[in-house]
């Protein structure tokens, strides 16, 4: 059988914030988003603010309405990631199975070490007195001998503990759990099984696979699975990393887009840190994707595949508005904000069929090339096109610096 711990920093950002201000230990703290920026909500908070209602994604304004002597405090990123580098230096003494799950989560494998669940409850409680001795912030610790349970159990019990999930006792703590407390179950899904009267684990777990296939196709099984505890999936070991299947960005703008000379400048913006981190990556792609979304916070989106493979920042930027102007986005100004990625991605130097149709531009390759090593060595604001530099007010936009590190996909291959 195998042990395997998930471990969750509890209310990271507002955590590592609070480690360095000793004085608002007891006090409580948000950490909020730019309201100058326009970015202005509530990213993390600790157990005292979220005890007044103050909620992710709550507008900086209402959190404060609710608590009125509430400290926001501004994100610092670098931080963050600094911390988290800490933590998984923790993890990788204990196992070199370790799978990150964003900054602040990681799943470790202790199987291979002979530990058994019980030494497993051990293992967590070791990593929760480190982290806060060190870094001055607390863990909740999930023990079980699958991801699925392990990362339900770290949930289970917050903050600063340890909660073991096994083959004995599974049924008595997951099963009547609400569903989407379950990994995979967002809220449509929760819903569509709300509709079928399917509220808890424990009745995911009792449905007919079939069932469940027939309303979510084969993600149904998995379903299935999960809730009866028959999740096998890998924890992933250090050095190997997941096939990179997108890169891109979005921004919410210092203002609104009124019209195409902006979205044009915005898309620039964007498309210069893709393609610099396509370059970055060795990569290039075939497929390019916009989203929009308006002052109602509607969300649009659209996709092209390109002729042939690219990481050009001229062919993303001019596939960004052929989509944007051929699928009729203009009706959708003023906007808060877009975004673009690039998929379908290869090597760069992966052999492919050139057409005559579409000539490489040499002269463009070597352009953004040379445009690339200048930004490699002096950042990606030392090098801008003309139309960015008409915009003062989006200058301050800078997506390659600012863009955080996404979950690796749960299941690998």
């Amino acid at each position: 059988m195998r042990t395997i711990l998930h471990s969750d920093a509890n209310s990271f950002y507002a955590s590592c914030e609070i480690a360095r201000r000793p004085e608002l230990k007891h006090s409580p703290v948000s950490v909020g988003g730019s309201e100058e920026m326009r970015h202005g909500i509530i990213l993390a908070s600790n157990t005292e603010a979220k005890s007044y209602g103050v909620k992710t994604a709550m507008p900086l304004w209402q959190a404060r309405k609710l608590c009125p002597n509430l400290t926001i405090l501004p994100s610092d990123f670098k931080h963050y990631i600094s911390v988290s580098r800490k933590l998984r230096e923790m993890y990788d003494g204990l196992s070199p199975v370790v799978e990150n799950f964003g900054l602040d989560e990681c799943w470790i494998d202790l199987s291979s070490r002979g530990i058994t669940l019980k030494t497993g409850e051990e293992a967590a409680l070791y990593l929760r007195e480190r982290a806060k001795k060190e870094l001055g912030i607390t863990l909740s610790v999930g023990v079980s001998y699958n991801k699925v349970f392990a990362k339900l159990a770290s949930d289970y019990k917050k903050p600063d503990a340890t909660t073991l999930i096994s083959e004995d006792n599974y049924k008595s703590i997951a099963w009547p759990l609400p569903a989407s407390y379950m990994i995979f179950i967002g809220n449509k899904t929760r819903q569509k099984l709300n509709k079928y009267g399917i509220r808890t684990i424990g009745d995911v777990a009792k449905t007919p696979p079939e069932c469940l296939k027939n309303w979510f196709g084969k993600l149904g099984y998995m379903h299935h699975a999960n809730a009866n505890g028959l999740d096998r999936s890998p924890v992933m070991k250090t050095g190997h990393e997941a096939d990179v299947k997108s890169i891109g960005n979005s921004t919410t703008t210092p203002r609104d887009m009124r019209d195409l000379e902006d979205v044009k400048c915005v898309f620039t913006i964007l498309a210069q840190s893709v393609s610099t981190r396509v370059r970055e990556a060795y990569l290039k792609g075939k497929c390019v994707s916009i989203s929009v979304r308006d002052t109602n916070l509607n969300i649009s989106g659209a996709q092209k595949t390109l002729p042939r493979y690219t990481a050009l920042c001229r062919d993303i930027i001019d596939s960004a508005m052929e989509l944007f102007i051929s699928k009729g986005f203009e009706k959708h100004l003023p906007l808060r904000s877009i975004g673009v990625k690039i998929s379908s991605l290869v090597p760069y130097d992966a052999p492919e069929q050139l057409s005559i149709f579409s000539p490489v531009d040499t002269k463009i390759e070597a352009l953004e090339s040379a445009v690339f090593n200048i930004r490699k060595r002096y950042g990606i604001h030392a090098v801008q096109l003309g139309n960015v530099l008409l915009k003062d007010d989006f200058l301050s936009i800078n997506p390659k610096e600012e863009h955080t590190v996404h979950p690796l996909p749960f299941f690998s291959g």
